[in-house]
């Protein structure tokens, strides 16, 4: 899976656990398509201290995955889903995941 995606995928589901700062960083690089230089400028900061908050952002929201594993869970879920027959219990089943 590409980087971004993969990060992207990882803020959705654990972004609200990461202090407001990590979220404006993560949002800057991954959603803005700033560069380091970039968001170094415009919060007046070293280039090397945003690369290492980056690194630590993206190092909380792995060991955020690797303790709850909510992204494995939804896709089981929704692997689950897949198989059953009953429209209405699988639309209910599908609507607790997307909550």
């Amino acid at each position: 899976m590409k980087k971004e995606i993969y990060y992207n995928n990882l803020f959705d589901y654990y972004g609200e656990l990461l202090n407001e700062k990590q979220q404006e960083y993560f949002k800057y690089y991954y959603f803005d398509n700033l560069s380091l230089s970039e968001i170094a400028d415009n919060l007046n900061l070293s280039r090397n201290a945003i690369h290492k908050q980056l690194k630590q952002i993206e190092e909380k929201l792995e060991f955020y995955d690797n303790k709850l594993k909510l992204i494995d869970k939804d896709k089981k879920l929704i692997d689950f889903s897949n198989r059953i027959n009953n429209k209405k219990l699988k639309d209910e089943l599908l609507s607790i995941i997307q909550l």
